[in-house]
């Protein structure tokens, strides 16, 4: 069940993080023909694979074909993300949908659709899943209502990136400009998503029961002993719900809600049908549990430490990967496009990250979590007993071997053989609780070093180096191919003024100018440095006054105006500097307050010459 979240996750991140060239990889038609070609080999692979196990239903034993059955389940599935994958990387499919004005304009549609692409190809695997599932597990769930369940469970996991996106599609289009150009800063992208997210995890289970068609739980002694035990626990919520999936016919239940308007207990009626009252109130117990040791408060915690973990290192990766010589160097061999591959890296180290946070963090605490709320049983009962019978019974109707553990649970063996340790000595609760405190305070001292190295990589000086340095390796590797190329020197020129070497940034400027004499930008920054320069011994006034008379001349923008001033009052001709200061401050739409800065400078110092003070 959680495996379908992550396959989901994976695909929304593949299809919202690549950001397409502008040209297509093929022609339209070629790219038709292969991703159909795609979708018919792909369907065909995933038949033959299940087909060849069913064949085996009358030689081989139930444990090895229930295990070949969830192994091809999962090859499948993850066949599913790479087809997607090719789909998206490789045939560029978003390329032709560019053009769109309705996809320009709400970029959420175009994504979903891609999304509704994933959701087939996981549709064709559940599909050809069905027969030998009914075979194997012995089901009489319909092939429509078995895959419908299985996307109906896993949907729920995108509604927080869908209104996230809608609502920032809305803003966008709005006739102002005002609101967009916030939710594009850092900071108002950091405070809208948290606004969301909140949203999101407080009445999104409202949204959920909804799309799953979940019914109340009608009057009756199920009811009132459910009642009953949640006003023993203390635990408020909204409604007792019956929850449909795969038909209402697994032995499970659930609870989703942080806040008690909108919390809401799920039970199946397999459970109510196969279960003893005892054995229900210690389900239910489990799934309180959960509530009453905030686990629903920590994943969202968690998830929220996911968001910073790949703020934190995803520039440092991403810089390594990219820009160092070598890798620069294949892509240039290759004559692949630059931008393409940077996306490509940018998507692949998200996934990367995404699947190694959830596999090993998150999922160490869902396991664990799930084990204190097995413990919690006893802080509502004497013997955790109807919950280990529970468990055995669920072992024996659901064909999974009970060693079988996975990534977000223990094996139903190991929460029996934890319970029944419990039963012998009652320190085993306490020491799940403190395993879980210590865990929680190393994640968060572990979260907080990372957000400082997030900090220090995004917003200061060691990002900015590293930035520098990687951008500086590969300028000059492509120098060594083209030296007489005047852009390289302009951005090599550029680096090495923002990281204050003077000296470099000199003989990188005139290297350029020497190639092209006419270009307006160098010859406006290598003035600035003559005349602004913070060390004395490289400022040359006359020299800057003659290069941004030059700039001028070729282009006549606020921004070069300024330099022109700026090189007038290195000189001392400060009428001059004033009048080019005026000059850019007429030109000027934005920004007004510097060039206003500059002009009153130059009139204060002028006037003080006026009147003898200097």
């Amino acid at each position: 069940m959680f495996g379908n979240f992550l396959y989901f996750i994976v695909a929304l991140l593949i299809t919202t993080t690549y950001q397409p060239g502008e040209d297509a990889n093929f022609r339209p038609m070629e790219s038709a023909l292969l991703f159909f070609g795609l979708i018919v080999v792909f369907t065909g692979l995933t038949r033959t694979v299940f087909q060849r196990i069913e064949r085996r239903l009358a030689t081989d034993s139930f444990a090895r074909l229930d295990h070949q059955f969830n192994s091809a389940l999962t090859r499948q599935s993850v066949l599913a993300v790479v087809v997607f994958a090719v789909d998206i990387y490789g045939l560029n499919l978003s390329a032709f949908l560019t053009q769109v004005a309705l996809f320009r304009i709400f970029p959420t549609l175009q994504a979903l659709l891609f999304v509704g692409l994933f959701v087939g190809y996981l549709a064709v695997v559940w599909a050809c899943a069905y027969d030998l599932h009914r075979e194997l597990y012995r089901t009489d769930i319909s092939r429509k209502a078995y895959v419908r369940s299985n996307i109906a469970l896993s949907v729920p996991v995108l509604l927080p990136w869908f209104l996230l996106s809608v609502v920032a599609d809305l803003i966008h289009a709005l006739p102002f400009a005002a609101p967009g150009r916030l939710l594009d800063s850092t900071t108002g992208q950091a405070l809208y998503f948290l606004f969301f997210l909140l949203l999101v995890a407080v009445a999104g289970p409202a949204m959920i029961q909804k799309f799953w068609r979940c019914k109340p739980l009608e009057a009756g002694n199920h009811r009132s002993r459910i009642e009953a035990l949640c006003r023993k626990a203390d635990m408020q919520y909204a409604e007792i719900l019956y929850w449909p999936i795969f038909g209402g016919r697994m032995i499970t239940a659930g609870v989703m809600g942080l806040v008690k308007h909108f919390r809401y207990l799920l039970v199946t009626r397999a459970l109510l049908r196969m279960l003893a009252p005892e054995e229900i109130d210690a389900v239910i117990a489990h799934e309180i549990g959960h509530v009453k040791r905030r686990h629903l408060l920590f994943y969202l915690f968690f998830f929220t430490g996911y968001l910073l973990l790949s703020f934190a290192t995803f520039d440092l990766i991403v810089y390594t990967l990219l820009y160092s010589r070598p890798l620069y160097g294949l892509i240039s061999g290759l004559g692949l496009n630059q931008a393409t591959v940077t996306s490509v890296i940018f998507s692949l180290v998200m996934i990367a990250l995404f699947l190694l946070y959830f596999r090993f963090i998150f999922g160490f605490f869902m396991r664990n979590f799930e084990r204190q709320a097995d413990c919690f049983v006893y802080s509502l009962f004497n013997s955790a007993a109807p919950l280990i019978s529970t468990l055995q019974m669920i072992a024996q109707t659901s064909g999974q071997p009970p060693e079988k553990p996975n990534w977000h649970h223990f094996s139903i063996s190991q929460r029996i053989d934890y319970l029944k340790r419990c039963e012998a000595d009652k320190s085993w609760i306490v020491r799940q609780d403190r395993k879980i405190r210590k865990s929680i305070g190393v994640y968060l001292a572990g979260i907080l070093l990372v957000g400082a190295i997030g900090y220090h990589l995004n917003f200061g000086e060691t990002g900015r180096r590293l930035n520098a340095h990687f951008m500086e390796n590969i300028i000059l590797g492509e120098l060594e191919k083209t030296p007489d190329n005047p852009a390289l020197y302009s951005m090599l020129g550029d680096l090495h003024f923002a990281a204050k070497k003077y000296r470099e940034t000199i003989q990188a400027y005139t290297a350029a100018l020497r190639l092209n004499p006419e270009d307006a930008q160098v010859l406006n920054n290598l003035a600035w440095l003559y005349a602004t320069c913070e060390d004395p011994a490289l400022r040359d006034p006359d020299r800057a006054l003659a290069l941004s008379q030059a700039a001028v001349r070729l282009d006549p923008t606020a921004h070069v105006l300024d330099t022109l001033a700026e090189s007038y009052f290195a000189t001392g001709r400060l009428e001059e500097a004033v009048a080019a200061a005026a000059r850019a401050l007429a030109l000027t739409r934005s920004n007004r307050s510097y060039y206003e800065d500059q002009l009153r400078k130059f009139r204060e110092v002028l006037q003080k010459k006026s009147r003898g003070s200097v």
